[in-house]
């Protein structure tokens, strides 16, 4: 999961323009100083005028919960601002600095700080949806799921997962206990009842907002496939239409995908988002 960060940040150089979007760079979204640098986020707008209450998309990077840059993503935010959506960018401290427990009270913080403030940017804070890759997708989906995170979960209007690590953890780590490889002891600790409250799969109820999921299929990691398959079992009790679109790629092209503005991907997010007002 690591290669993503390194191919991310070659084909980045080669990905520059963004004349269609504005960008408001290292946003405070924290209140309280936490770490020696605060984590931040960063905001693409549109810049055409008729686009002045957009949807708003709040991104979560992955990285294996212990790298990975919100720096590196600025394509994902000006291309889905060329598409009218007010698009954040989250960046989080990562392990071994914080627990995915930290990460995932950031991540609601960023979105609370979004529903106060996203107006600023021609945001529109009563139509905020959530898309995390790998393990962001992790973060957004706990966040989501789990009462803990967000006084209100009814301000999310919807959760895009990418290709989402980690959705059912505590199978996982049952499996294959964490070690000092990857931070992992340090990330979900030995705990098993952690590890349940740590794996989204466990909060999904009635009220879990929308979900639209994409999974790389066969190519992806087994982790990632069985942890979907499982997710996604349980998520159709509750929403029974919801399939995943499968999509045949390897886990770093899920998000590489984005970097092309002709990608279907866009069009069919931004179908999902206009379906929910």
């Amino acid at each position: 999961m690591r290669s993503i960060s390194i191919i991310i940040s070659i084909i980045t150089m080669l990905f520059m323009t963004g004349c269609a979007s504005k960008k408001f760079k290292n946003v405070d979204y924290l209140e309280n100083k936490i770490a020696e640098k605060n984590p931040t986020l960063n905001i693409f707008k549109p810049r055409n005028s008729k686009f002045k209450s957009n949807p708003v998309l709040v991104f979560v990077h992955g990285g294996n919960w212990n790298s990975g840059d919100k720096k590196l993503y600025g394509f994902f935010g000006r291309n889905f601002a060329k598409k009218g959506i007010t698009t954040v960018i989250v960046g989080y401290t990562l392990s071994p600095n914080a627990t995915y427990d930290e990460m995932a009270k950031q991540v609601a913080k960023a979105v609370e700080w979004t529903k106060e403030n996203i107006s600023k940017y021609n945001g529109n804070p009563n139509q905020i949806f959530l898309t995390g890759h790998s393990a962001g997708g992790h973060l957004v989906a706990l966040v989501a799921t789990n009462p803990k995170y967000l006084k209100d979960k009814s301000i999310i209007k919807g959760v895009i997962l990418n290709d989402a690590a980690g959705l059912d953890m505590k199978n996982y780590l049952e499996e294959f206990p964490p070690t000092q490889e990857d931070n992992y002891n340090t990330t979900w600790s030995n705990n098993p009842q952690t590890w349940e409250d740590a794996s989204p799969i466990y909060f999904l109820d009635k009220d879990t907002p929308p979900f639209m999921i994409y999974t790389g299929g066969s190519k992806t990691y087994q982790s990632i496939q069985v942890s979907n398959e499982r997710f996604i079992k349980k998520l159709q009790k509750f929403q029974p239409a919801v399939e995943p679109i499968v999509l045949n790629k390897k886990h770093v092209a899920m998000m590489t995908q984005y970097f092309f503005p002709w990608s279907n991907r866009f069009d069919e997010i931004v179908e999902f988002i206009k379906s929910r007002k």
